[in-house]
């Protein structure tokens, strides 16, 4: 009887000892992890908005390797998230993300910001928080070469033109300034409207100016109006911040580190995302 009741001792003791080394084990696991996520700085962009933000497939002009796949990512967004994530000393790290999924990411932690050419607007702020810009812009029509929309100096000179936008953004809500306008359906990316564009199957799309230079860079067959007479529009519009979730402790810090890159070096970075962007999407 003592024999058994030794032996039932020893195992359970043996079960504890067995349970304990795993619990030690899991949270060296757990706080490993922790660790490898705090040294990171993951964002998401769509890689489908030159000169923000494209797809390539090397990693050239600085391209950073897309998470998940061989693909790389270039692009205005792309050399600003390496300049705050290297004033975080964290390594960067891009997940390509639809434009539709890129808040769903943030507030469910698989990402660590949104940089993706987008605007700080009210019904985005209902739901996540934004950095200070780190550019602003304007509103622009990117229409074809040599068609009756080309000389167009005023936004209603689109009146009975099919025009569109991209889906959930101000770009398309615009749209409703123009009298008589035949708006079409909004589009899930600009690679999109410019085969929609090519094909004629709409007269143009709005975008930012960036976005329509290099449009017009990108395909000869395409131009950028630029109005006297243009949309109304906020700042918030047509800025462009950091998507964060909301109370995030790095949106301060990511504040401070934009605050010490220059109005000049910004235009630089800019221009050099337009000479650089692939030469079709």
């Amino acid at each position: 009887m003592k024999n058994k009741f030794l032996l039932l001792t020893m195992f359970v003791s043996i079960l504890l000892l067995l349970a304990a080394c795993g619990t030690d084990n899991t949270e060296k696991a757990g706080s490993g992890a922790s660790t490898q996520e705090s040294d990171t700085f993951t964002i998401g962009l769509e890689a489908g908005y030159p000169p923000f933000n494209w797809t390539q497939m090397d990693d050239s002009n600085g391209g950073v390797k897309l998470q998940g796949n061989s693909e790389y990512a270039g692009g205005y967004d792309v050399e600003m998230a390496k300049k705050i994530a290297e004033g975080l000393g964290k390594e960067l790290v891009i997940v390509k993300t639809e434009w539709d999924g890129l808040v769903p990411a943030l507030t469910s932690g698989k990402i660590d910001a949104i940089m993706a050419g987008m605007s700080p607007t009210k019904e985005r702020k209902a739901t996540i928080d934004f950095s200070d810009n780190y550019y602003t812009s304007n509103f622009v029509m990117v229409v074809k070469k040599g068609g009756p929309y080309e000389n167009a100096t005023s936004i209603q000179d689109f009146k009975g033109a099919k025009v569109t936008g991209q889906l959930n953004t101000s770009h398309y809500g615009v749209i409703d300034q123009i009298d008589g306008v035949k708006k079409q359906t909004a589009m899930d990316n600009f690679p999109a409207m410019r085969v929609a564009l090519e094909s004629g199957k709409i007269d143009g799309y709005v975008s930012e100016r960036p976005e329509g230079i290099s449009a017009s860079s990108a395909n000869e067959n395409f131009v950028m109006v630029e109005f006297t007479e243009g949309f109304k529009a906020s700042e918030e519009e047509t800025a462009v911040a950091v998507g964060l979730t909301k109370d995030s402790e790095l949106t301060e810090k990511i504040n401070e580190i934009l605050a010490k890159i220059s109005e000049e070096e910004r235009q630089e970075i800019m221009d050099n995302a337009i000479k650089n962007q692939p030469a079709a999407e």
